[in-house]
């Protein structure tokens, strides 16, 4: 089965996230993706731990279903290689700081001299313009500047540190694909490619949907507990006697009063709706107080039987168990290439007409190398003469 993007031939000179998340759903959907990695710099990716065998489980699974092809971008020669791919691959991808790839003499105005239509995406942490473009950054930084840290946590102490990287996946990896399948549509209709800016702090601040609007249109200013959806209201997480915690979203009126009747509140079922802080605080310390009275197994009996927006916060292992995830078929086994396989994430979208099969693991550092060099027409001798001068892996 090919995919729906069987089309597309994506060059990666990404590294670490938010490239390669991008470019994984690419993949898994049947893009043809070419990782161009360095030689001499070590991807950290690759060192990460923990590691499977040897290999880094994160590299394993971001970089599933792509070849990996060693070339020193420092090295003249290399323009020859990426001048031939560029015949073929119409899509790059690259997540260096701004005007990196342009000293290399890979910008996209350089490469689109050689291919009108080609797609040149670039993901940085403060995009390709302003007073901020060269700077270094992380994903706590952009969250930061955009103004989500600012409501994101406790009034009583602060922003929090998030598990997950919202700016890098969410606001660089998503936004980026987004933006390239966009491109890709309106290549389809005038011939023409484009260079996609993607900023992860930018994709980060239009995150501030709701609070955003509320500001620019009102003057509200969010901040920690002040708003229903960030532990302003009794929308919130609540602690069972034994130390475990259940998440409670029963905004709308129906979910409210199952919520209230299952804890003996039903007193209390019509402060859910209402604005004034005093209501919403009795309200929660009310549910603090019932909930704490329940060990977790029975809270999560209780309300598996109710539909009360009211679910149990799970581990990491309790999720992969979990029927729904399970029905969903969210892990799969991918190949390493030795006849073994490793469980990992599965691509979550689901087509009517399925997906392609895992092909493999991310590759080894160079692996497809003579492979792809033999596809563009290098001779056996050229290769050589490549590797000799360390141009190749």
């Amino acid at each position: 089965m090919p995919g729906p993007l069987a089309s597309l031939k994506v060059l990666d000179f990404s590294t670490l996230l938010p490239g390669p998340f991008a470019s994984l759903l690419l993949a898994d959907m049947g893009a043809e993706v070419l990782r161009i990695e360095s030689p001499t710099r070590l991807d950290l990716l690759r060192v990460l731990p923990p590691h499977d065998q040897g290999v880094s489980a994160s590299h394993a699974y971001l970089n599933r279903n792509k070849r990996s092809l060693a070339l020193d971008l420092k090295q003249p020669e290399a323009l020859e290689v990426i001048k031939s791919l560029l015949q073929d691959y119409d899509i790059v991808l690259e997540q260096f700081r701004p005007g990196v790839m342009e000293r290399l003499g890979l910008g996209y105005e350089a490469l689109k001299a050689i291919n009108p239509e080609l797609i040149y995406v670039s993901i940085t942490g403060y995009g390709q313009t302003g007073p901020y473009k060269d700077r270094a950054g992380h994903d706590i930084n952009y969250l930061a500047l955009s103004g989500l840290a600012s409501y994101t946590g406790r009034a009583a102490s602060g922003p929090l540190p998030l598990g997950m990287q919202v700016a890098d996946v969410a606001g660089g990896s998503l936004h980026g694909v987004i933006g390239l399948l966009a491109a890709v549509i309106a290549r389809q209709q005038t011939g023409q490619g484009q260079h996609l800016d993607v900023s992860m702090t930018d994709c980060a601040f239009s995150l501030n949907a709701m609070a955003g609007a509320g500001y620019l249109a009102c003057g509200v200013e969010p901040a920690p507990e002040n708003q229903v959806l960030n532990g302003g209201s009794f929308y919130d997480y609540y602690r069972s006697r034994d130390g475990r915690w259940l998440s409670v979203g029963s905004l709308e009126p129906a979910f409210m009063k199952q919520l209230c009747t299952a804890l003996g509140l039903e007193e209390l079922a019509g402060l859910g709706l209402s604005p004034q802080l005093a209501h919403q605080q009795q309200l929660k310390d009310a549910l603090k107080v019932e909930f704490e009275k329940h060990d977790f197994a029975e809270l999560c009996a209780l309300f598996a039987e109710l539909d009360a927006c009211v679910e149990p916060v799970l581990s990491l292992g309790e999720a992969l168990r979990h029927p729904q995830l399970q029905a969903r078929e969210l892990v799969a086994q991918v190949p390493r290439g030795d006849g073994s396989s490793q469980a990992q994430m599965a691509c979550p979208l689901k087509f009517s007409q399925g997906l392609p099969e895992p092909r493999h693991v991310g590759a080894a550092l160079g692996q497809h190398t003579d492979q792809v060099l033999g596809e563009l027409g290098f001779s056996i001798e050229r290769i050589e003469q490549l590797r000799r001068a360390k141009v190749i892996l």
